[in-house]
């Protein structure tokens, strides 16, 4: 890796041109070592408990280190932990903390951990990811104002050793704890200045980057924090965020050299960017499922009927091999295949029956529900305006139209940050969506159906045996019992259709060869603590 005293001399021109171009601060030192990073969409918050969003974890992974964090594989690695001990049962793990400090130069201890988890299992809070730590004892009661946060099963033995009891044993624990909703925060920041702790000037962190500044609808810029444990690895002083809402007009920015890489590009200009910059194409799978929710709390979804025909009806192939065309693969089931301690096998029982034929059977479906002539089908399809979503909607608009010609859908698109503002408050009817895994466990993907995740379970279904299958399963201590167990509960949701798969993703990004230390992985993270220029480490080489 590239020493940051041999970096700090290097004078970055083109860095500085793209800068100006791309709108950023022109306070930034000419000779700093500056990367310009598309990211998708406007960040709704950078506190690590108000974010739900990946474009907001690529920010906030930048500048905060949880007890493990991410490897450039994707992998999880010791971050804050330096060593840890779990009991027998699996219930009890114990970290030693290394020695570290936050960005002001107060250290960094196990009770800024504990604070943290309190905090964000306080209800007043509004974390809207809480559901994700509630394998932590304790965690779902407080969320849901049934104990108090104090009571959690995390506490400080001193400052440098954590303790954490679990209500189930979690062989994906580690990767877990590279989420941003369990990364400490600095209390004596949070305390003095409460919710605008996040704002530049006031916010502390303990990564390799700070927030500099933060010009909304423009860019958020990070520079690199000197406190930082590892900063002698880092090679990038300063990293701008930019919310690339068109992925067209970002692909040409990189194409002109305004960005070093962007997050996503459209699939149907595939074979034009591998023929006009074939280095820059950055293709491969990982963990993540295209869906539709159903809203079940209304009169009209709350039949698994209706929500199959509606699934039935949609022509998954054409959606990947001619609108996507990107190497999706069509989604019969939520969890798509790779996961970790999964035998897979799930689909729905219509998944091999041919569209028109099963369109025949949506009909029928309907039809038995009461829709027809005299009562018509009408809903509401709402979906994101970013990346392919525009193109994918009139496809499955004209696919529900194709069932008979009194169902009636009607399109409606909002902006990313208000579509999922409504589904996690259920209002909508059907809507798109994706879920990209925050570790590599199913778990991960089912917890979005269990009742208590709501508002992440934005279909609001509510299946007691789904609920208690997925918590049993989540007991075993046998990882093949608990993978098959784990699979019995996919189909069983599945079956009932609360949500919609559609497709498994794909990583799509345009990446300046440039760029050294860019690792295709499957959970598509990417820190910039990793990334470093090639030009940059030859001079370094050859300094040496």
């Amino acid at each position: 890796m590239i020493r940051a005293n041999i970096l700090k001399t290097i004078l970055v021109t083109a860095s500085a041109l793209a800068l100006a171009s791309c709108g950023g601060n022109n306070s930034t030192d000419s000779s700093a070592v500056v990367l310009h990073r598309g990211n998708n969409a406007e960040p709704l918050s950078l506190d690590p408990h108000k974010a739900s969003g990946t474009w907001e974890n690529n920010i906030i992974g930048d500048m905060f280190l949880g007890l493990f964090t991410d490897d450039p594989d994707g992998a999880p690695i010791p971050g804050m932990a330096e060593s840890w001990e779990v009991s027998e049962d699996g219930l009890t793990w114990t970290f030693t903390l290394r020695e570290a400090v936050w960005s002001d130069g107060v250290p960094v201890t196990a009770g800024d951990f504990v604070f943290a988890w309190q905090r964000i299992a306080t209800p007043t809070t509004g974390a809207q990811y809480v559901s994700l730590l509630y394998p932590i004892a304790g965690m779902e009661e407080a969320s849901t104002g049934a104990a108090d946060p104090s009571a959690i099963g995390v506490r400080a033995i001193d400052d440098r050793t954590l303790e954490v009891q679990l209500v189930n044993p979690a062989p994906y624990l580690p990767g877990l704890l590279t989420h941003y909703t369990t990364f400490p925060l600095p209390q004596h920041v949070v305390e003095v200045y409460g919710d605008e702790w996040v704002r530049p000037g006031n916010m502390v962190s303990n990564g390799a980057y700070t927030l500099e500044d933060w010009r909304t609808n423009n860019y958020v810029h990070l520079q690199r924090n000197e406190n930082f444990y590892d900063n002698a690895n880092v090679c990038i002083d300063d990293v701008y965020f930019y919310p690339t809402v068109d992925n067209s007009a970002a692909g040409r920015r990189v194409r002109n050299g305004e960005l070093d890489l962007n997050m996503e590009f459209p699939g149907q200009q595939m074979e034009f960017l591998r023929r006009e910059i074939p280095d820059y194409v950055r293709v491969h799978p990982f963990m993540g499922t295209i869906y539709f929710s159903v809203n079940t709390t209304l009169e009209q979804f709350d039949n698994p009927d209706v929500r199959n025909a509606l699934g039935m009806a949609i022509d998954r192939d054409f959606i990947a091999n001619e609108i996507l065309r990107a190497g999706q693969v069509p989604a019969y089931a939520m969890i798509p295949p790779g996961v970790a301690n999964y035998p897979g096998g799930v689909e729905s029982s219509w998944a091999d029956t041919p569209v028109e034929q099963r369109r025949e059977m949506a009909r029928a479906l309907l039809e038995g529900a009461g829709y027809g002539p005299d009562n018509p089908f009408r809903f509401e399809y709402t979906y994101r305006a970013t990346g392919d979503n525009p193109r994918i909607a009139p496809v499955v608009q004209n696919d529900w139209s194709a069932i008979a010609d009194w169902v009636e859908p009607e399109l409606i698109v909002n902006d990313t940050q208000i579509h999922y503002d409504n589904l996690r408050a259920s209002d909508f009817q059907v809507a798109d969506g994706g879920w990209i895994a925050d570790y590599n466990d199913p778990y991960n993907f089912l917890f979005l159906g269990e009742y208590r995740s709501v508002p992440m379970n934005y279909a609001r279904y509510n299946n007691p045996a789904f609920d208690s299958l997925v918590t049993e399963a989540n007991r075993e201590l046998n990882l093949e019992l608990r993978g098959e167990m784990m699979a019995r509960a996919e189909q069983m949701m599945i079956d009932d259709m609360p949500i919609i798969p559609i497709v498994f993703y794909v990583n799509k990004s345009l990446v300046n060869p440039r760029v050294t230390g860019w690792e295709d992985n499957l959970t598509n993270i990417h820190r910039t603590r990793y990334l470093c220029f090639s030009d940059l480490e030859e001079t370094a080489a050859t300094d040496e």
